[in-house]
């Protein structure tokens, strides 16, 4: 038995954020409720210096791929309805 790992990478747009405290308050927000709503690892892991902008990193493990990639799917949509127009993109792998 293997463990399949998910990563996915979304860059979001928080064009209400005017400086990096009230930016940081909103990633926070995202970031807290990602690990208590769907049991995964979460983190900002770009654009830690823009107002405007985030790229956050979210992290899965299970037993298989359908699981997976299940959770990252429902991560997006968790995020799109959450703050909508705010997710510029994102880029997904699963290893």
């Amino acid at each position: 038995m293997s463990a399949i790992i998910g990563f996915i990478e979304i860059h979001l747009r928080i064009p209400e954020a005017h400086s990096l405290k009230e930016k940081r308050k909103v990633v926070k927000r995202v970031v807290e409720r990602l690990k208590n709503k769907f049991n995964v690892s979460v983190s900002e892991i770009g654009d830690q210096d823009r107002w405007q902008s985030s790229i956050i990193g979210v992290v899965t493990i299970g037993s298989s791929k359908k699981i997976v990639d299940a959770t990252l799917e429902k991560v997006i949509l968790f995020i799109e309805d959450l703050y909508p127009g705010k997710l510029v993109n994102y880029y997904k792998e699963i290893l």
